[in-house]
C-alpha cells in the first residue's frame, strides 16, 4: 500500500479536468498548477477524466503540452498517479510511459497519516442510472476496447464527438428533471464500497458536485469528499498536516460570478 505522511509536504487530489482545446484557459491553468503548486507537493493524484475524450494512446504526440507538463512534474521527482475516468478509460501503457505516471486501479486504497483512504473516480457508485451503468460495462469490456482501437483515428474521433454530444444532451435533460438524482452516487453503494475496503474516508470525483459529506458506515462516523470539476475554474483537495481542505483555483483574469 502507498503510504503518505503529510506533516512535511501536502498530497494533492484533483479530477474531472476534462481538458479540451476548446477551453485553452483551463489547460493553461492546469499547466501552471503543475509547474507551481504541484511541484512542491509530496504527490499528485488525478482521479479520472483528465481529458474530455481519450480515443487511444496512439492518437497523442509525445510533445503534447499536457503530456509534456505531466512528464516534467514526474521528472522533478513528484509521484504522479492517475486513475481512468469515464471519458479517458482508454488511457494505457504508452500514456504511462510518455508521462512517467502510474495508472491506478479504480478503486485504490492508500494510507494517509496512518488512515486508509479509498480513491475512486466515482461513476461506479452511480448505480441508480442503469443506462449509464450498461454503457460503462460495455466500454470497459476488453473486447469492445480492442474493436474500438482497431478503427482509424478519424472514426474514433467521430464516435467520441457523437457520444459526447449525447451525454451533454442527456445530462442537461436530467439536470432539469426530478431524475437528477441519477447523476449522483447511491448512498448504499458508497457504504458498501467503504465497508468492503475497510475505510472510513473516501475521495472521488465524477459527479461535479464538490462537497464534504459526513456519513456513517455501520454506525461509525465516516467522510466522503467529492472533488470539483475544472470547467470554469480549478478544484483541488489539499491534504496537509492531517487536514483535508477542498479549494477552488480561479482562472487568472476571470472574475467569478
Amino acid at each position: 500500500m502507498i503510504v503518505h505522511d503529510t506533516r512535511n509536504a501536502p498530497v494533492l487530489f484533483i479530477s474531472d479536468l476534462h481538458l479540451d482545446p476548446a477551453r485553452p484557459e483551463i489547460i493553461r491553468l492546469f499547466l501552471a498548477f503543475l509547474a507551481d503548486e504541484a511541484s512542491r507537493a509530496q504527490a499528485l493524484y488525478i482521479l479520472g477524466d483528465l481529458f474530455e475524450a481519450w480515443i487511444g494512446d496512439d492518437a497523442v504526440e509525445p510533445d503534447h503540452p499536457v503530456v509534456t507538463g505531466l512528464r516534467g512534474l514526474a521528472g522533478a521527482g513528484i509521484p504522479l498517479r492517475i486513475m481512468r475516468g469515464n471519458r479517458d478509460f482508454l488511457l494505457g501503457e504508452r500514456f504511462e510511459r510518455l508521462t512517467d505516471c502510474t495508472l491506478l486501479p479504480d478503486p485504490s486504497v492508500v494510507q494517509i497519516d496512518g488512515e486508509p483512504v479509498m480513491l475512486m473516480h466515482g461513476d461506479s457508485l452511480c448505480i441508480d442510472d442503469a443506462d449509464y451503468q450498461r454503457f460503462r460495462a460495455m466500454v470497459r469490456d476488453p473486447q469492445w476496447q480492442r474493436e474500438f482501437l482497431s478503427k482509424t483515428v478519424e472514426e474514433r474521433i467521430a464516435y467520441a464527438k457523437q457520444a459526447r454530444a449525447e451525454s451533454t444532451s442527456r445530462n442537461a435533460m436530467l439536470n432539469d428533471s426530478p431524475d437528477d438524482y441519477l447523476m449522483d452516487v447511491n448512498a448504499g453503494a458508497v457504504e458498501t464500497a467503504m465497508r468492503e475496503h475497510g475505510v472510513r474516508r473516501l475521495i472521488h470525483g465524477h459527479t461535479h458536485r464538490p462537497d464534504v459529506h459526513d456519513i456513517t458506515v455501520d454506525g461509525d462516523p465516516a467522510r466522503r469528499i467529492v472533488l470539483g470539476d475544472w470547467y470554469d475554474q480549478g478544484s483541488v483537495l489539499r491534504v496537509n498536516g492531517g487536514e483535508y481542505v477542498l479549494s477552488v483555483l480561479p482562472v487568472p483574469g476571470v472574475r467569478r460570478r
